[in-house]
């Protein structure tokens, strides 16, 4: 019996066929997050325990298909189940409960489990699961500044503009979701172009930036610029423990809603400033989750270091900027002139906040120092792939019998200054850097 090869079905082909298009195009897929006007909050429950009940149908449906077969359903397997169940009473659009099918599937095989949680409806139930209703692109129009979904019209507070992302009057895939104060919001998924990055040398090496990540100093740039960390768990933190005491639920929601909309605004804030005056940015990797588990827990995830570099990251991306994060090891105790480590040395000597430098008599200041040691691995680091990716255009060049230069710009005075700034307190680098 000879083995069949199993071919991708027509949507995958299309699928890699589109994704190929859209890279070339210069396209990437992007989320944007709209508060839903709050009239349509019952309709939108209505929808989600109709979501809640298809879920636990394809839960119950998986479990004893794998007691009775020991197998595992698949697509094709939860598809023909649900199929016809919009036309036999249900408000749900066909492509709606595909998408719930599917991201069931997705959850099983992420967990590794045979039965997922069940999805409960009840508002006054402990387990309560918060409204989530997903769809896929032909279920959703837009028309006239609202979105059509399942035969209603929905409105919601446009502030990214929707108009200009529609494609043949429809969105991209995406759901509903409901936060813990009862607030709904529409996630959808749209194509936007990035801006192309600099190809310059001289403008990479001009504009930047190292960023070292602390708790006192939210951040402090290689230039000198530092932002005081703000603590907005721990300024709300005696009212947030009244409120628990009064054992007030809606006021202690309403109060970490406050909290986590003050630190979002804050960090979205400083990374829009960071991406829009900057052309490459380079940040330190602190460990955010391994210091999380330390007695500087609060404080840590008060900071928000890891969303703060998730949001400098994408944004950097559709800005044409240059993005790394490097390892900050030793970065505190290496001094940026000269490079001895002669800085302060673990938790002992956190206190010591500026330092003078035993070997060349420079005087530090403690977090300063770090980010321009970040930023010098950073360009170092980019220095590495441009000159790996100028070797590959010259191979390729010269396999296709091309004698002219690659376009890249080797002027000397920009060559040597980008190899001032890199190699200050490490040795010099290799050319400068070049167009990638």
């Amino acid at each position: 019996m000879t083995d069949t090869i199993k071919q991708p079905s027509p949507q995958a082909i299309a699928k890699k066929e589109n994704a190929k298009l859209r890279a070339q195009q210069g396209l990437v897929s992007r989320v944007l997050h709209l508060r839903i006007k709050d009239k349509h909050a019952n309709k939108l429950i209505e929808l989600a325990r109709e979501v809640n009940m298809v879920w636990n149908y394809v839960n119950d449906l998986s479990i004893r298909i794998f007691e009775r077969e020991r197998r595992f359903t698949q697509r094709s397997d939860l598809h023909a189940y649900t199929a016809g169940a919009s036309k036999e009473g249900l408000r749900l659009h066909s492509q709606t409960i595909q998408a719930i099918n599917e991201e069931y599937l997705t959850r099983r095989r992420q967990f590794k489990k045979i039965k997922l949680n069940w999805r409960t409806s009840n508002p006054k139930s402990a387990r309560r699961s918060l409204g989530w209703i997903p769809f896929k692109s032909s279920a959703l129009s837009y028309k006239g500044g609202q979105v059509r979904f399942c035969g209603e019209i929905i409105s919601s507070w446009d502030s990214y503009g929707l108009a200009n992302y529609v494609v043949d009057g429809e969105l991209g895939p995406g759901n509903f979701s409901q936060d813990a104060k009862g607030r709904w919001y529409l996630n959808v998924t749209v194509q936007v172009k990035k801006k192309p990055k600099t190809t310059t040398p001289h403008d990479i090496c001009e504009s930047a930036i190292g960023i070292d990540l602390g708790l006192k100093e939210f951040l402090s740039c290689s230039d000198g610029q530092q932002v005081e960390a703000q603590q907005f768990y721990r300024n709300m933190e005696a009212k947030l423990a009244t409120a628990q005491r009064a054992k007030k639920d809606k006021r202690v929601k309403a109060i970490h809603s406050k909290i986590a909309n003050r630190r979002k605004d804050f960090l979205h804030k400083e990374s829009t400033k960071l991406a829009r005056n900057y052309q490459a940015i380079i940040v330190g990797d602190v460990n955010a989750s391994g210091l999380a588990q330390t007695t500087m827990a609060k404080s840590v995830l008060d900071a928000g270091w890891s969303a703060f570099r998730t949001m400098l990251k994408y944004k950097c991306d559709d800005a044409g900027v240059w993005f790394r994060e490097v390892n900050e090891s030793y970065t505190t105790q290496e001094c940026s002139h000269c490079g001895g480590r002669h800085g302060p040395k673990g938790r002992d000597e956190l206190h010591v906040r500026a330092w003078t430098c035993c070997a060349c008599g420079a005087h530090h200041d403690r977090d300063i120092n770090a980010a321009k040691n970040i930023m010098v691995r950073g360009l170092g680091i980019l220095q590495r792939e441009f000159d790996e990716a100028l070797e590959k255009m010259e191979q390729s060049a010269a396999a296709d019998g091309n004698t002219s230069e690659p376009a890249v710009n080797k002027d000397s005075g920009t060559a040597h200054k980008c190899n001032a700034m890199a190699g200050v307190g490490h040795g010099p680098l290799a050319e400068g850097i070049p167009v990638l």
